[in-house]
C-alpha cells in the first residue's frame, strides 16, 4: 500500500493526471518518469487540482477503520489484562491504539485494572501499598497510571485510550479521579496520545471542562448523538449491540463530527459489518483478527 506521501508523487504520472496536462500547452511527460518528481512548468490550476487529488487520496487512507486493542493485546499474546506487557504487546502489532481502565485508591492513587478488586483486594477501599502484596502472573505489580503513561510515551504512534472506571464509593470519587487523571496527562504532557472514555456522563462532562480541548467519549449507549454533541463531547464509545438497536447513530454521528467507535468485537461477521459502515474504531480482544480483515 502506498504512503501518502507516495501517493502524492505517483500521483503526477497517472492517467488522470495526463488527461488533465493535456488540456494545457505543457503536455509532455516522458513515458519512463520515475515517482521522482519531475519539475515541469504547468498552470496552476493544474497544480491545484493535482494537490487536491493528492490529498483525498490521504484523506482515504485515514478513513479506514482503526484498532484499539481492549485492556492492551493480552489474548492471544497470553500477557495479563491491562498490564504494560499488554500495552507493548498492542504496539509490536502496530495497532492504532490501547485501552486501559483506571481507578482511585483509597489514598488517591490511580491505578490501572479493569476490575474493581486486584487479585481479591477491593482498589476504591485500599491503599496503594496494599495492592503491591499481589501480583501478575507475569510478576507486574499493578500499575500506577503514572507509569502506565510513561510507558506509553515510549511506544511511539500509539494511542492511550484512557477509561475512567466508575468508583463504586459514589459520584464525588469518581469526579477526584476525573481531576486527578486529566492533571497527571497534562503534568507528563500526554494530552496528544490520550483520550479518555467513560461510563459515567458526569466523568465525561468533567473531563471535558478541565480540558475542553480533550478527546472524550460517552460509553453507556443511553444518550443519542445530538445530545453528546450538545455537551462538548468529542465521540460516542457504543457496545454494538447499542449501534443493533440504534441504527441510524453511526451516520447520524458522523454527520455531527462525532468519532465512532464500538465494543467489544470479537466475532469476524461483527468486525465486517462494522468495517462496511465505515466505523472510525473497532475495540476488540482480538486485534489480530481484525488486522488481518483490514488488509483484504
Amino acid at each position: 500500500m502506498r504512503t501518502g506521501c507516495d501517493r502524492l508523487f505517483f500521483i503526477f504520472k497517472t492517467k488522470r493526471a495526463r488527461r488533465l496536462l493535456s488540456k494545457t500547452k505543457y503536455s509532455s511527460i516522458p513515458e519512463n518518469m520515475n515517482t521522482t518528481l519531475y519539475l515541469y512548468p504547468m498552470k496552476k490550476t493544474v497544480f491545484v487540482i493535482l494537490a487536491t487529488m493528492a490529498v483525498m487520496g490521504i484523506t482515504e487512507l485515514n478513513a479506514q477503520t482503526k484498532i484499539i486493542a481492549h485492556r492492551g493485546a493480552f489474548k492471544n499474546t497470553k500477557v495479563p489484562e491491562n498490564s504494560i506487557a499488554s500495552l507493548k504487546a498492542a504496539k509490536d502489532l502496530n495497532l492504532w491504539g490501547s485501552e486501559y481502565d483506571v481507578h482511585l485508591t483509597k489514598d488517591n492513587v490511580l491505578v490501572v485494572n479493569h476490575d474493581n478488586d486486584f487479585y481479591g483486594i477491593d482498589i476504591a477501599t485500599a491503599t496503594y501499598q496494599e495492592l503491591l502484596a499481589k501480583s501478575h502472573p507475569n510478576g507486574e505489580k499493578i500499575p500506577t497510571l503514572e507509569e502506565y503513561i510513561k510507558a506509553g510515551l515510549k511506544l511511539k504512534g500509539l494511542k492511550l485510550i484512557l477509561e475512567l472506571k466508575t468508583n463504586k464509593l459514589g459520584l464525588e470519587r469518581t469526579l477526584e479521579a476525573a481531576e486527578k487523571a486529566v492533571a497527571l496527562v497534562k503534568e507528563l504532557k500526554a494530552e496528544k496520545v490520550t483520550e479518555y472514555i467513560a461510563f459515567s456522563y458526569d466523568a465525561c462532562k468533567k473531563i471535558h471542562e478541565l480540558d475542553p480541548k480533550a478527546k472524550v467519549a460517552y460509553l453507556n449507549g443511553d444518550i443519542a448523538p445530538d445530545q453528546i454533541k450538545k455537551d462538548g463531547l468529542t465521540g460516542i464509545d457504543y457496545h454494538l449491540s447499542v449501534f443493533t438497536k440504534n441504527p441510524t447513530w453511526l451516520q447520524e454521528s458522523k454527520a455531527l463530527k462525532l468519532t465512532t467507535n464500538a465494543w467489544t468485537v470479537n466475532k469476524e461477521d461483527d468486525m465486517k459489518s462494522l468495517i462496511s459502515q465505515k466505523i472510525d474504531y473497532i475495540t476488540t480482544n482480538e486485534p489480530e483478527l481484525l488486522k488481518t480483515l483490514l488488509k483484504k
